[in-house]
């Protein structure tokens, strides 16, 4: 007796092909989190900030708290136009929502010494997944309906399941 799969129209490849793609999906969509607020405590001193690698999801309310060890330096996030300062004792903040993908660079923008260029870090931005997971999931669960019910299978001819034989008179 076959199975429902060899029966099937699309056949087991095909349906172990949609299964593979809702798998993934759910994965996508399960995988992210929903957007957050995000408190970011950073350090600055001579050249270097601590963490010089945030990683955010997109979506995320996020507020960067600046606290200065040494001298004054100042904090610029390249591609949201982020900018603060903070001296020894005064604090520097910003908020701000993240809502571009990517990887952008926040630099210090107050001179602060001979190696002052160098005091770079990186901001990444991860996707928000659960949205493109979704789709994902209606849209193969819908190929999948269309295609199975475009190609149904035939109804066997009547009788006892042989072809017609043609007679052919001499």
């Amino acid at each position: 007796m076959k199975t429902w799969a060899q029966r099937h129209p699309l056949g087991a490849t095909s349906l172990a092909s949609a299964l593979l793609f809702v798998v993934v999906a759910l994965t996508l969509y399960l995988s992210t989190p929903a957007p957050q607020d995000r408190v970011i405590q950073m350090t600055a001193k001579r050249f270097v900030y601590e963490p010089h690698i945030i990683q955010v999801n997109r979506g995320d309310r996020i507020t960067v708290l600046l606290r200065s060890t040494d001298v004054h330096h100042g904090f610029y996030l390249d591609g949201y136009e982020q900018e603060m300062t903070a001296r020894p004792g005064q604090d520097g903040t910003v908020s701000f929502v993240a809502d571009r993908t990517g990887r952008f660079v926040f630099r210090c923008s107050m001179t602060c010494g001979p190696f002052h260029p160098y005091m770079v870090g990186y901001l990444r931005v991860k996707p928000d997944l659960r949205l493109l997971g979704s789709l994902w999931v209606f849209g193969s669960l819908l190929a999948l309906a269309v295609v199975s019910l475009r190609t149904r299978p035939q109804a066997a001819p009547p009788g006892n399941g042989q072809p017609a034989s043609k007679e052919t008179t001499p």
